[in-house]
């Protein structure tokens, strides 16, 4: 919810903010403050046509966004040696005629298609549209998508994907669910018990064990789990500290209404180590934003335990802000300052100044994007036990041919990307990534169809399938599955 005092004073103060980021990060070098750790902002080579208002990491390897006037779509694709600092755009189709969303409910699919729905603002203009739609990239063709039945508004609503390849979203008004299966295109919804509070503003975050754990906004210092096994929430107890920011001002009117929004509040992620670090809007009172760690429980229905974390320093906070999982473990938060922060466990460091959308990139670096959009990435690596494993993949692959790979934590250990609650970016998906051997040249085999859609599977066995691009080059090969910018090691295999 990007929505203040009302409707137009909320849409104007937010885009002036933006804009003001945009102008700043564009004029303004991008260096380094003095850290303990080496943090570096390379500008990208070309940058977007449009500024970047969300980014999305599509199978094949490329990045979806859209551009700041939101009706404009572009895709970034790496340049042979797989970087995208020196990669180029191409302009995509427009959504449906009547529908330039912003600040949406979204999600790639298991099958490796996009999905666009809803929106808090139309045209630039508060709505709640209801409205979605969905992209193919085989087609590059955007189709309507239905909302589900009885939802005349779904505005900014919290979603994700399920670990059995469905999407799930809140109804932002209500305390009612729906779920999509993606396969058939249908939707199945319904008012799940245990939820205390309706779905505005929340974030939710994928558990290793299925559930989704959220921060309540209306209800805070509550938080709570969905547990799908028993389709009810259940008591993930108190924050602690208070996460979210209380909205004061005037009803917002709408086509169904007035909608009164409960406040904002900032992402939440999951680390490796298997605990949530939530981040927050400056609460009543306050002078900066609080953070919150969370310990889930044995099973899904243990309500787990939350211990405060760091408060932003220099009174900063990360109401209605992104954040992203760096491959060291460490997660970057994006202050409304446009102060980027990293969180080691421990410490919330203030970095560089870098304002904009923030998404995971295969390569370990993160895409801050913004007027001037650039990669961001720090010291230290990954551990090798967060890496995927190939089990079973061909030793020999024929070019515009698809075959299956199969391993262990495919999909990463984290969704790795948030927002405080609508935009959601995922990335916990497989990528693969074919690095040929005698020219070092770079091609990423879309995937799709994956085995599931589940975060930290462990040593459980997960598959996708992956597609060899036709034009791609012949001979020794070494071949890699991506996870939120971590490879596994290197699979030897001969392209056809």
């Amino acid at each position: 919810m990007h929505a203040r005092c009302n409707t137009h004073s909320s849409q104007e103060g937010r885009f002036t903010l933006q804009r003001k980021w945009f102008l700043a990060l564009a004029s303004l070098a991008l260096v380094l403050s003095s850290l303990s750790v080496a943090q570096t902002l390379t500008p990208l080579v070309h940058q977007p046509p449009d500024g970047i208002l969300i980014a999305f990491q599509l199978t094949d390897g490329t990045v979806m966004v859209q551009g700041n006037a939101a009706s404009d779509w572009y895709k970034l694709t790496p340049d042979i040696t797989g970087s995208y600092v020196k990669g180029t755009w191409t302009r995509l189709p427009d959504l449906p005629s009547g529908y330039v969303p912003y600040a949406f409910a979204s999600a790639v699919l298991a099958d490796g298609r996009l999905i666009v729905e809803g929106g808090e603002y139309n045209n630039w203009n508060f709505a709640l549209t209801n409205q979605g739609a969905v992209y193919n990239p085989l087609t590059n063709t955007w189709t309507k998508l239905q909302p589900p039945p009885g939802w005349g508004y779904i505005g900014d609503s919290p979603s994700s994907m399920l670990p059995d390849n469905t999407y799930i979203i809140g109804d932002k008004l209500h305390r009612n669910i729906a779920i999509l299966n993606p396969k058939t295109m249908k939707w199945k919804q319904g008012t799940l018990p245990g939820k205390t509070d309706f779905n505005s503003e929340e974030g939710w975050t994928l558990m290793p064990d299925g559930t989704i754990l959220t921060a309540d906004v209306r209800n805070a210092p509550n938080s709570e789990k969905y547990v799908p096994s028993l389709k009810e929430w259940v008591t993930a107890g108190s924050t602690i500290v208070d996460l979210h920011s209380p909205y004061s001002g005037s009803c917002l009117p709408y086509g169904g209404g007035c909608y009164h929004p409960p406040g904002e509040i900032g992402p939440a992620i999951l680390r490796p180590d298997g605990t949530v670090f939530a981040t927050g809007s400056t609460p009543t009172g306050g002078n900066s934003g609080h953070t919150s760690i969370y310990t889930p429980g044995a099973n899904p229905t243990d309500p787990g335990t939350w211990t405060p974390g760091p408060n932003f320093p220099r009174g900063d906070n990360a109401g209605d802000s992104f954040a992203a999982l760096l491959p060291n473990g460490n997660v970057l938060v994006l202050g409304v300052s446009g102060t980027l922060y990293e969180f080691d466990g421990t410490n919330l460091t203030a970095g560089p100044y870098g304002p904009g959308a923030l998404m995971v990139l295969p390569t370990g670096e993160v895409l801050v994007g913004a007027g001037s959009t650039a990669a961001y990435s720090s010291s230290g690596t990954y551990s090798s036990a967060w890496q995927p494993t190939i089990s079973s993949c061909p030793t020999s692959v024929t070019r515009g041919s698809t075959y299956q790979i199969s391993g262990t934590q495919f999909n990463g250990l984290s969704q790795a990307n948030a927002f405080g609650d609508e935009m959601e970016t995922a990335t916990n998906y497989p990528l693969v990534r074919i690095t040929n051997q005698s020219t070092g040249h770079v091609f990423y085999a879309r995937t799709h169809d994956h085995s599931t859609m589940g975060v930290a599977t462990g040593s459980a066995t997960v598959s996708t399938n992956f597609d060899v691009p036709a034009s791609m080059e012949t001979g020794a090969s070494t071949l890699v599955v991506v996870a939120n910018g971590i490879p596994s090691q290197p699979f030897s295999l001969t392209v056809n």
